[in-house]
């Protein structure tokens, strides 16, 4: 029944799939976890070793936390993404601290990192896939820092709006300026307040339901 459920899964999301001995696709398929988790859920604590996890509906939010309390976004997975960072058992050199929360209710297949490694250690296939896919998650992690640490709030604000438009294909962002500023990695106060010029420039609508953009031309060239 496992091997039902996960080989269709796995061989759509892994190119290496293939390649496998039919001893390991086995393997990989009884050491899979198909797993819920309701909204706010915590699904990855710290330098756990939690597995590669496959988003198969809903969203979860991996960020980092400072001893003050602080939180900072790295990146959101969406269906049909992976994350490798869970997994810190798979790669050697993932030696920092990221936790995992379900921002919306998620339905996800998770792989053993222990049974991830062993057969990544046998197939060279598998250790580059897992690399490469790491290596493409640090990019946006790099990114994120770059806006943080060189870009004024106006701009990253915009970033932030436009790319949410994009992903979704609607004009609204259903989300409150404390989640907005969470995802931003800054204070709701300073949110609300871009939030409120950019109102009154005619670029956004705010209300209950979130910020419409009414601009996105204008918006983009706030971006460039």
């Amino acid at each position: 029944m496992g091997r039902e459920i996960f080989e269709p899964i796995y061989r759509e999301l892994l190119p290496f799939w293939g390649g496998l001995s039919e001893a390991d696709r086995e393997y990989i398929c009884a050491s899979s976890a198909a797993l819920t988790y309701p909204k706010g859920a915590h699904v990855h604590e710290g330098s756990d070793c939690s597995g590669v996890i496959f988003v198969r509906s809903g969203c979860l939010r991996l960020y980092i936390m400072s001893e003050e309390g602080r939180d900072i976004t790295l990146y959101r997975l969406h269906p049909g993404d992976m994350c490798m960072l869970t997994a810190s058992c798979v790669l050697d050199a993932i030696t920092f601290d990221v936790l995992v929360d379900a921002e919306e209710n998620s339905e996800c297949c998770v792989i053993s990192g222990p049974a991830f490694s062993a057969v990544s250690e046998r197939e060279p296939a598998v250790k580059i896939f897992a690399l490469e896919t790491a290596v493409s998650r640090f990019s946006d992690v790099m990114w994120v820092m770059q806006q943080i640490l060189f870009m004024g709030i106006d701009k990253r604000l915009a970033i932030f709006l436009h790319d949410e438009v994009v992903r979704t294909g609607s004009d609204t962002v259903a989300l409150t300026h404390e989640q907005i500023a969470k995802y931003m990695g800054s204070a709701r106060e300073v949110v609300s307040r871009m939030l409120k010029y950019f109102s009154a420039e005619g670029l956004v609508e705010v209300s209950r339901g979130g910020v419409r953009v009414l601009d996105r031309a204008r918006l983009r060239r706030l971006i460039l």
